[in-house]
């Protein structure tokens, strides 16, 4: 039996931490953490996220000769060629992607539905499909904001050495330098600790396009709990799912603004005058007792 497409509208809270890490790394600024220059305040994409919960689902749904599981693939993947991706629809419909005028556009909207159908996460977040084989544009009913820290982060930038050299010329010049053996030096950008917090939304509406199930849904409660267990790394350091609330409304439309449910959850550092070095450092208060009528929450992590 099917799993059914959502009917509700879901908004929801997530926390996560970083210990010795570089969470998120800035391309344009020698890959240092995000930050907003103007308060300091730690940032991490959405597009990151988005990266872990597509790792961590080609793992958790996939078969015994690692293959994807039917309706679980994923779009969006390392050394993927988006347009292969695209002709796989007009291959497995027997669809000429060459076609123009009232038949290209037919042609997009039935391989729109078998890329939505098969790949996890043009069903999740949606896709950009309009490249030369054209499977068009869909909206994802799963969207989410930049993480950003609860207080400024300072990250510090360590000094590290390798004994090993790439070429025999790199070690001559370095036995010239130096009689103690050959030293390679780096740095490593980390920051001690964070505490970032998440904002998401759901739409019924845009599921309904896209076919995002209940199924689907628990799979992405299950993918933000789990996510950092697949995805360590030297570079990030120790990275954990903290806290994951998740608000319900009993309507399609909702019965709340979502800030006016976020602005529910305070988060503070215990002590102002010690930098946060642990989870336990901070205090997480919450106001459910006179929740909106129709808007139930629960506490997932």
């Amino acid at each position: 039996m099917e799993s059914q497409i959502i009917s509700n509208r879901y908004d929801f809270v997530y926390l996560f931490d970083v210990v010795n890490g570089n969470p998120n790394g800035d391309p344009d600024e020698g890959n240092a953490p995000r930050t907003d220059p103007e308060t300091q305040i730690g940032l991490v994409s959405d597009v990151c996220i988005k990266r872990k919960i597509r790792n961590f689902l080609s793992i958790a749904q996939r078969n015994e000769k690692k293959e994807a599981l039917a309706g679980y693939d994923i779009y969006v993947k390392e050394k993927a060629i988006l347009n292969r991706q695209h002709q796989r629809a007009y291959d497995a419909l027997k669809l000429d992607s060459s076609k123009d005028g009232v038949a290209a556009a037919e042609n997009v909207s039935k391989t729109q539905a078998w890329m939505c159908q098969n790949f996890f996460d043009i069903r999740m977040f949606g896709a950009v499909m309009s490249t030369d084989v054209n499977c068009g544009q869909v909206r994802g009913p799963v969207q989410i904001t930049f993480s950003h820290s609860i207080d400024p982060i300072i990250f510090l930038e360590e000094s590290i050495t390798r004994m090993a050299v790439t070429t025999e010329k790199e070690a001559e010049d370095q036995a010239k330098k130096q009689a103690g053996g050959n030293r390679t030096m780096g740095r490593k950008v980390i920051v001690p600790y964070a505490l970032y917090r998440m904002h998401g939304f759901i739409s019924p509406h845009l599921a309904e396009k896209t076919g995002f199930s209940e199924d689907d849904l628990a799979l992405l409660w299950t993918a933000l709990g789990s996510m950092f267990e697949v995805d360590r790394s030297a570079s990030r350091g120790e990275m954990t799912a903290r806290k994951l609330y998740v608000f319900k409304h009993d309507s399609a439309l909702g019965n709340a603004p979502a800030h006016k449910l976020f602005e529910r959850i305070l988060v503070r550092r215990k002590d102002e005058s010690l930098p946060a070095r642990h989870f336990g450092d901070y205090e997480i208060t919450s106001d459910f007792a006179s929740l909106p009528k129709g808007v139930t929450v629960q506490e997932l992590l």
